[in-house]
């Protein structure tokens, strides 16, 4: 129904054609395919329009349970800063989060609280500091006694930015947790449940209203290329499957650049989900060609223990990298198609997703309808080192906004570096450009060689000075500041010389 009404970009339903004009489809019910945007191009055999590729196979269960008796996972991501050009001057996030006010009433929604607890590291601290304070010299073991009782102490309260609990009608909070302010803000209109929503999250729905960077990308990029290249340019009609994007997650031929002058393997620099050092890392060892294979990544990054030392040793021992677990739709999906009873798929993708798996081990009934099934005893062992596991409908709502945004990297580089440091560079600093190429590349690798020792402020710098020497290479430049010229809150493109330059 989500996808139907159009509040959904992600399709569920099984990998297919469908041809918008007469309305022939096809399926694929026998897991031959992964994902729709797989499927190679095809004109309908009826009346010879393109066939649109979808489906991503996504059950319906995995959102309610068989019997709707499963907490549902409502995950919605809106632009999380304030376009410069919207007259509101408010972000998309804050308009859905008052909205949930309209739509439940407003004594039937509420912020998540969340409990921050001393760490071991920070008790640590506190109990060194004093014994220091006072001059004292204790066993090491005295110490560890301390910490021990210090660490998980609450520290403070807060909220969560983006969860709001939904409140039945006839059902009074404070019968469910107590509420209150935060503690930097007491006297702040901000109320949030005093228990974190761990606590009470099998009595509440939680709607996860998040600000996301990506649709705000996208809203940037439609602008530029409206002005740019194409008046009616639509972020949603980019082409899936597009070969030169998917290049990217190989090497960087497809941005004309070589892994000697940008440092990296692969060209997924200010790609959202795949840029950092340690994705870009694990996308070496996963090598996607396919949508379906990019979509794993995020699950896997996502994921507690699902990466390192689990699917990562099995993909380099030679495993496939579609059989190891990404998701947990994947644990469910597997089963059934192995013979196991769906509902017995469903219950152990619930137990290992949360962690019980990894604490307890697998039930007995678990552990012998995987047996009976022929489920390989390294999938057994893998199941159990989870901690927890991303659903695969997120993973393919970021990778479909990611390659959108990918898509305009590779075909539209003036106004991909545009977006991309108007939107996700606020701390983006000229005096740093003005020093050239060679000082950006030297700055990179020292901060990189720093590791840990890195400032803060040193680590924000390298994320966006990778673009901007990658960009330079693209054969692209920066123009100097112009009184008169430059735009105050965004990046201009401006033509000039023999290529494409910006103002600042």
């Amino acid at each position: 129904m989500a996808i139907l009404m159009e509040i959904t970009g992600v399709n569920p339903l099984r990998p297919h054609y469908h041809c918008p004009k007469c309305r022939y489809n096809k399926f694929f019910l026998n897991n031959e395919v992964d994902s729709g945007f797989d499927l190679p191009s095809k004109t309908c055999p009826v009346c010879g329009e393109e066939m649109v590729r979808n489906g991503h196979d996504i059950p319906f269960v995995v959102f309610l349970g068989f019997q709707g008796d499963k907490v549902p996972d409502i995950d919605l991501n809106f632009a999380g800063g304030i376009d410069p050009d919207d007259v509101r001057g408010m972000s998309d996030q804050v308009v859905a989060h008052k909205y949930t006010e309209e739509l439940f009433g407003r004594d039937n929604v509420c912020r998540a609280g969340t409990i921050l607890i001393i760490a071991v590291k920070t008790a640590i601290c506190y109990v060194l500091k004093y014994f220091e304070n006072r001059n004292k010299k204790v066993h090491s073991a005295y110490i560890a006694l301390l910490v021990a009782g210090c660490t998980g102490v609450k520290r403070t309260t807060g909220q969560h930015s983006g969860w709001i609990m939904a409140v039945p009608h006839n059902i009074d909070i404070h019968y469910i947790s107590p509420m209150n302010r935060q503690v930097a803000d007491v006297e702040g209109k901000t109320i949030t449940t005093h228990f974190d929503y761990h606590s009470i999250n099998d009595i509440l729905v939680k709607l996860d209203i998040l600000g996301h960077d990506d649709p705000m990308v996208l809203q940037m990029l439609e602008k530029y290329l409206r002005e740019e290249v194409d008046p009616n340019f639509n972020p949603k009609d980019i082409p899936v499957g597009d070969e030169a994007t998917m290049k990217i997650f190989l090497d960087t031929s497809s941005l004309g650049v070589t892994l000697e002058q940008i440092g990296s393997e692969v060209g997924t620099f200010g790609i959202s989900e795949c840029g950092t050092q340690f994705v870009r890392n694990m996308i070496n060892d996963v090598k996607p060609k396919k949508f379906s294979v990019a979509v794993r990544v995020p699950g896997y990054s996502h994921g507690t223990d699902v990466w390192l030392n689990n699917a990562q040793n099995l993909i380099r021992n030679g495993m496939s990298v579609v059989e190891t677990i990404s998701t947990r739709d994947d644990i469910m999906t597997n089963w059934i198609a192995r013979g196991v009873e769906p509902s017995m798929a469903f219950k152990t993708m619930e137990y290992v997703r949360k962690g019980n798996a990894a604490k307890k081990g697998l039930e007995g009934d678990m552990r012998t309808a995987m047996e009976q099934a022929g489920i390989p005893s390294w999938y057994i062992n893998s199941c159990e080192k989870i901690q927890y596991l991303f659903l695969k409908a997120h993973t393919v709502a970021y990778v479909l906004m990611a390659y959108r945004i990918a898509y305009c990297k590779v075909h539209y580089p003036r106004e991909f570096y545009a977006a991309y440091f108007t939107v996700r560079a606020p701390e983006f600093d000229a005096a740093h450009i003005v020093r050239g190429k060679a000082y950006i590349k030297n700055f990179i690798k020292t901060v990189y060689k720093q590791g840990v020792n890195a400032s803060p402020q040193d680590k924000v710098a390298v994320t966006y000075l990778e673009l901007v020497d990658e960009m330079m290479e693209r054969g692209f430049e920066f123009e100097p500041i112009d009184l008169y010229e430059s735009d105050p809150v965004r990046f201009k493109i401006t033509k000039k010389d023999h290529g494409y330059r910006w103002l600042l």
